[in-house]
């Protein structure tokens, strides 16, 4: 991530998680951005859907607190939610991209239509164009 940090990043799913759980899995510079109060961080809604969906599949079995208080955790770390509406639906399902995880389709689409640089350690979203990756 080196230089100077955005002041408005979007988690994706797996940093979210690791910043309520597990931080240390976080890069240095993560870390110090999510730390740091002017920085708006911001969460898709869909990460709340891909969380509750991967809890009950039996793929995230600790996450049954996260998804009972999961308002809560987020004001923990002053995250917002970005709302999916029609526009970052329909950019989701249109766009190029072989990637077709519809989670992170929805969540490369919402950077897109939101201007979000993205933190995220999957590999996956380096090949999006417009999406600014970030870790």
């Amino acid at each position: 991530m080196g230089g100077v940090t955005p002041r408005r990043l979007m988690l994706d799913t797996h940093v979210l998680l690791w910043a309520l759980t597990d931080p240390d899995r976080l890069s240095d510079q993560v870390r110090a951005a999510v730390a740091d109060r002017r920085t708006e961080l911001f969460v898709s809604a869909a990460s709340a859907w891909e969380i509750a969906t991967k809890q009950r599949l039996g793929k995230l079995p600790q996450a049954e607190v996260l998804v009972r208080a999961y308002r809560q955790h987020l004001a923990r770390l002053a995250v917002d939610s970005v709302p999916v509406t029609d526009e970052h639906s329909l950019l989701a399902g249109s766009m190029e991209w072989k990637h077709r995880d519809p989670f992170d389709r929805m969540i490369a689409a919402q950077c897109m239509t939101e201007s979000l640089p993205l933190v995220t350690a999957d590999e996956a979203f380096q090949t999006v164009a417009g999406v600014q990756v970030l870790w």
